[in-house]
């Protein structure tokens, strides 16, 4: 979810230290010391109003007075905080079938391609990281759908996030009505609606195809691959260009030789990968 914006993203230090809790520069700059040693996410000075403000709330429930005394919870690498603290810092912003062509082009060429170079095994894999809280990857399932003999394949879709609220809503597959009416018409019928409830859930066989877990991209990962599909989009833009240089080679160890890798519309691979080719419109397969 976007943070709100308002006045405090041009406050100075000391009109920083008169808020509700005072966070000073050091304060600030221990924050981003830790988010990217855990996270990898590099926060920027314009990112001081949205910290604030997430992590105001865990001072309120830790009843922490200071900043100062918040960054002294969250300096032991064993402190139960860190989870909370990932979660507050992480931006969560998805929908079902954003960026549209993506699943166009999974239904019109990737998985009619998959259907007869893995027509010996029938076996796909695909990963959504950085799931968020899901719908990508359920989008990504009501598309396999659209294909019958897929219905006896060995397919699965991995959903990872490093915020362990998201995944535990993703795992959930219940969403408010009006989450559902991204979904255009040709899939609608893989959701049902709760008009008591005003919400809409994944219908059985679309969820099952999808198995949500907690990861940490920067840390190892415990699959072996290959992967057929990973989509990882609007991501990398939290981290800097070392560490995404990192990913994407990963990325590119546990893909098949000619698999493919979509990122987000405001992301590209220039002068970070050349271990992928474009394919146009932010989708790039492995190159051999």
């Amino acid at each position: 979810m976007k943070p709100a914006k308002d006045n405090a993203s041009t406050l100075s230090a000391g009109e920083f230290a008169e808020r509700e809790f005072p966070m000073t520069d050091a304060d600030f700059e221990e924050i981003r010391k830790v988010a990217y040693k855990i996270t990898g996410i590099s926060l920027s000075d314009h990112k001081k109003n949205m910290v604030y403000g997430r992590l105001a709330r865990r001072l309120r429930q830790l009843n922490i007075a200071t900043f100062a005394g918040y960054c002294r919870e969250i300096s032991s690498k064993d402190s139960p905080e860190l989870p909370n603290f990932v979660n507050a810092i992480t931006t969560n912003l998805t929908s079902f079938f954003r960026e549209f062509h993506h699943f166009q082009y999974l239904k019109s060429t990737i998985f009619p391609n998959l259907i007869k170079q893995n027509a010996a095994s029938k076996r796909i894999r695909i990963w959504s990281a950085g799931c968020s809280t899901g719908e990508e990857a359920y989008s990504i399932a009501m598309v396999v759908k659209t294909f019958q003999q897929l219905n006896s394949w060995d397919l699965k879709i991995l959903a990872t996030d490093l915020d362990s609220n998201v995944v535990d809503t993703g795992r959930r597959a219940i969403y408010a009505s009006d989450r559902g009416e991204k979904v255009p018409a040709e899939f609608s019928k893989y959701i049902v609606e709760d008009s008591r409830n005003n919400t809409v859930s994944i219908k059985p066989e679309v969820a099952s195809l999808v198995t949500f877990k907690q990861l940490n991209l920067l840390h190892s990962w415990p699959m072996k691959g290959p992967f057929d599909v990973i989509f990882c989009r609007n991501v990398v833009i939290y981290f800097d260009a070392p560490t995404q240089t990192k990913l994407f080679d990963r990325y590119a160890d546990i893909l098949r030789p000619d698999g493919h890798l979509f990122i987000g519309h405001s992301e590209n691979l220039h002068n970070i990968s050349d271990r992928f080719q474009s394919q146009g419109r932010t989708i790039y397969q492995r190159a051999s």
